[in-house]
């Protein structure tokens, strides 16, 4: 089902404040022109706006991404991020991440993002387990989605945020039918968010469906 009305998403997108500039709009043309089969995984701009909006809300200055794809969200991150920021940005692919880095580069903010190829959940355990992440973001394969949540939430410190895309799985996650790996993960991550002592959590309607989650204090 559409979560957004195709009219509707287009209002939006003309009265977000302007911010994909034209730079985004070519790394996303080219996205969707080299990988026409996989660009539905890029984010829109205005779930970038709204990224961004997070990020400078929040003040975060150490940043994950877990899922880069060809770096589109990536930027909208690295940009909001001060001078000194950080993101470290988890992606299996080479080839998507080389189109990733190239942009980057081009944005200027090639030294603000560290990439790291394999399997995040590997990199994520290998962080330091203390609150060391301001922010982070989640777009990966849903099969990973509680692992991911749990990795990060734990290292979040006192109100710091997480994000978690594509939560309502084009509304799969309402109807008892869809039982695929993928729509179990995923609502078992939403169950567990609701659920988490941990942080305050918003579920919105965003596109195919956002949670943000607050750490709360110690």
């Amino acid at each position: 089902m559409d979560i957004v009305d195709p009219t509707v998403a287009r209002y939006v997108l003309d009265h977000c404040s302007p911010g994909e500039d034209d730079l985004l709009a070519e790394l996303a043309a080219e996205t969707r022109e080299r990988y026409p089969d996989s660009a539905g995984m890029q984010i829109t701009a205005d779930e970038g706006a709204l990224l961004a909006m997070l990020v400078r809300l929040c003040g975060a200055r150490d940043a994950v991404e877990v899922g880069v794809f060809t770096g589109y969200s990536s930027l909208w991150v690295a940009r909001a991020l001060p001078g000194d920021g950080r993101l470290l940005a988890l992606d299996v692919s080479d080839e998507w991440t080389s189109l990733a880095r190239r942009y980057w580069e081009r944005a200027g903010v090639v030294d603000r993002i560290e990439l790291r190829l394999g399997p995040a959940a590997d990199a994520l355990r290998a962080l330091p387990d203390e609150p060391v992440l301001d922010f982070a973001f989640v777009d990966a394969d849903k099969e990973g989605y509680p692992t991911y949540y749990e990795e990060v939430v734990r290292r979040l410190r006192p109100g710091g945020l997480v994000v978690l895309d594509n939560v309502l799985r084009e509304g799969r996650v309402v109807d008892p039918a869809q039982q695929g790996p993928a729509d179990a993960a995923i609502r078992r991550v939403n169950d567990a968010v609701v659920a988490d002592t941990r942080v305050d959590s918003v579920m919105l309607p965003v596109r195919d469906g956002v949670t943000v989650a607050r750490r709360r204090p110690a």
